[in-house]
């Protein structure tokens, strides 16, 4: 009898370049064991290891069980702090409303 597989995708993304591959796994397989597999690190000379990881949008422990039809996600770092960024957006747009109103 032919021991069970799953098949996972393991996915990471630079502004200028994106990594996608499907990778077929035993069953009980963890997120390290499918990013291992899928040779991300080779092939785009990353550190996986210094990633947060997540699994379909939610961040998991490397040690986290893949169910068939997973997608393994690396997170890079953020460049900016999301809420910083909004205050600065709002700052630039609530100048720029005032100038507007005006003829």
């Amino acid at each position: 009898m032919a021991e069970a597989s799953i098949s996972v995708e393991v996915a990471y993304a630079e502004p200028a370049r994106q990594f996608l591959r499907r990778v077929d796994l035993a069953a009980g397989a963890t997120v390290a064991m499918a990013i291992a597999a899928s040779a991300v690190e080779r092939e785009l000379a990353i550190d996986a290891a210094a990633l947060t990881v997540g699994i379909w949008s939610r961040p998991v422990a490397r040690d986290t069980m893949l169910r068939d039809g997973d997608r393994v996600e690396l997170y890079r770092p953020l460049a900016a702090d999301p809420k910083e960024a909004r205050r600065r957006r709002a700052a630039r747009a609530s100048g720029k409303q005032g100038r507007a109103d005006q003829p």
